[in-house]
């Protein structure tokens, strides 16, 4: 993925880099807030790519509270349902870890060696929070880890190229891939540790997402700019919309109501009706590059990291405005919501 890495963002890198060395986690400089509504609660946790940081942002005021050192290039960021702890997949040249932290505290709880599993990047939350889907892009598999001290409890090979995203069913009992090299959606069983089954799709798949009934497969393809769904119990594959540089996400909402997918070719935001696939909107973000996305549990409060822009829209997806701006780090990414409030 190609970054900016000269001039003023090259400059914020290092001085980020060398007040983490110094500093470690802690309350960063106070940062105006930059108009966050009013009436929101909890902490948005975001990876920041350039600067190997996770910033933890306050809602109350709309300031990073916190900043946390993480492995080379965090991609990826799961927060647990109890909002007690953030899991990053470091996923940087360099770099083959998971990073968990604490959210209470902005503090690195442990570092996770993903070896022989190299290159972690997606990452899922199996039933309970407690185990988590790391997809090896290098290796081609999918493993289980146990977050509480790291074991890696198993691997499922995809036997296909560039498995750079997974996604679990609401049961855990069906794991998919989107593969980038293979222009495939791997199907693996969690429960057998096998691969059932691969599905033929658009060129160069990397979002994706499943119903958690598991009844509906969504993958974007960069290549061809397409969205598609895939049927598991047909196999069928059907395109639902075209015309995209880079669907970087797709998030399908709570009921899946609405199927969001920010474009970071495009710059823009996307959303479409969860049944029909209607296009239902855009929201524009020129030059700003759309990227991490995570829906507050208020059911209309989106938050959309802009890895261009160094900080976080918060959208109404209701009425599908920009309502705020929140700070984060260089290149933010990967996004996660707690309800817990930092040093809570």
């Amino acid at each position: 993925m190609m970054e900016r890495r000269f001039g003023l963002r090259a400059i914020r890198v290092f001085i980020t880099a060398v007040l983490v060395a110094v500093c470690g986690a802690g309350p960063a400089e106070a940062q105006v807030p930059t108009g966050v509504p009013t009436g929101l609660t909890g902490t948005v946790v975001v990876v920041n790519k350039q600067a190997n940081t996770a910033s933890f942002i306050d809602l109350a005021t709309g300031r990073i509270v916190a900043t946390a050192p993480t492995g080379i290039g965090p991609h990826e960021l799961l927060v647990t349902g109890d909002g007690s702890t953030a899991v990053v997949s470091d996923y940087g040249r360099g770099s083959n870890s998971l990073t968990v932290l604490d959210v209470a505290t902005g503090s690195v709880v442990r570092t996770i060696d993903m070896s022989p599993y190299a290159s972690p990047h997606g990452l899922d939350f199996l039933p309970g929070d407690s185990l988590v889907a790391v997809s090896s892009e290098a290796t081609g598999n999918v493993a289980v880890v146990r977050i509480r001290d790291g074991e890696i409890i198993s691997a499922v090979a995809t036997d296909a190229n560039g498995s750079h995203m997974v996604a679990v069913t609401g049961d855990g009992a069906r794991m998919y891939t989107g593969d980038g090299r293979s222009n495939t959606v791997t199907e693996l069983v969690t429960a057998t540790g096998l691969k059932s089954r691969a599905f033929t799709v658009p060129t160069r798949p990397e979002a994706i997402n499943v119903t958690p009934d598991g009844g509906r497969v969504f993958v974007g393809s960069n290549d061809e700019g397409l969205v598609s769904v895939v049927d598991p119990a047909s196999g069928s594959v059907t395109t639902i919309a075209s015309g995209f540089s880079w669907p970087y996400r797709i998030y399908p909402t709570p009921g899946v109501q609405q199927i969001i997918v920010p474009d970071n070719g495009n710059h823009d935001l996307r959303f479409f009706d969860g049944t029909t696939y209607e296009e239902l909107g855009r929201l524009e973000f020129a030059d700003q590059g759309p990227q991490g996305l995570i829906l507050h549990p208020d059911g209309r409060t989106l938050f959309l990291s802009l890895s261009r822009a160094d900080r976080i829209a918060v959208i109404d997806i209701e009425t599908r405005t920009v309502t705020g701006y929140l700070p984060t780090g260089v290149s933010p990414d990967g996004i996660g919501y707690s309800a817990l409030t930092f040093g809570g």
